[in-house]
């Protein structure tokens, strides 16, 4: 197989972890000095836990400019913020609530409410913070899930032809809650994207979606190509097949 380009193994969640807390970090100093603020849209799952705790750490907290950098959200699960499901509700109790951001600068998705509600509230509240009809990133974190999912734009779903909207609800089954989720022109459109994938389970759908280039593409993860830079940054478990 030849060098895949953009991908960087690490030894452990630990390594992985502390790479991308670099690069946000290094990201977050640039992005204030050259536009004023940092844009990072955030994920959920088990892996970027480790990340969100290293950057509440008081060696790596210190050098990111909070007060102008602002969080928001990839996709949410259709339950309060207090509901262990919530991506919200894991970057607040490993992060947010531990370093020195604005209340103002996190923007969650009210996964509480109406769903087709959230979702068009979202999206307008994208617009207004962009000031635009396609928002620009800094910096989107994103997972891979087992069936190659990503946000929560999933296999045969119509939300992966959603050209026009940029937050849209889905109903995932076998899951009995809905989800809230951007949609691919919003990441696409991102200067940077970061995939963090972890662990023995997700080694064979990351095979698949990095070495199957001569198909159309089969999963949702594959459809992300941003106009910036992709990097692909996964622990050796996950690569163990590439």
């Amino acid at each position: 197989m030849g060098k895949i380009k953009n991908l960087i193994i690490c030894d452990s969640l630990e390594e992985l972890s502390i790479n991308a807390a670099d690069i946000f970090s290094r990201l977050s100093r640039d992005s204030v000095v050259e536009k004023g603020s940092f844009s990072v849209a955030l994920s959920g799952g088990h892996t970027p836990g480790m990340l969100y705790e290293l950057l509440a750490s008081d060696d790596i907290k210190i050098n990111i400019p909070w007060q102008d950098v602002h969080l928001f959200w990839c996709d949410e699960r259709c339950v309060p913020p207090s509901d262990i499901r919530s991506n919200y509700r894991l970057a607040h109790y490993e992060m947010i609530s531990k370093i020195p951001i604005p209340a103002q600068n996190v923007h969650r998705i009210k996964g509480e409410g109406d769903p087709k509600e959230s979702a068009l509230e979202y999206e307008k509240e994208l617009k207004e913070f962009f000031n635009a009809q396609v928002p620009a990133f800094d910096l989107m974190l994103l997972g891979l899930g087992e069936d190659g999912h990503t946000l929560s734009l999933f296999p045969s779903k119509e939300t992966l032809r959603e050209e026009k909207r940029l937050v849209v609800e889905t109903h995932v089954e076998p899951f009995d809650y809905d989800r809230i989720t951007m949609t691919l022109p919003v990441v696409n459109n991102a200067s940077k994207v970061i995939f963090l994938v972890s662990g023995r389970n997700k080694a064979g759908i990351l095979k698949e979606v990095l070495t199957n280039k001569d198909k159309a593409p089969a999963y949702p993860a594959q459809l992300v190509r941003p106009r910036g830079e992709l990097i692909w940054l996964v622990d050796k478990e996950a690569a163990s097949l590439l």
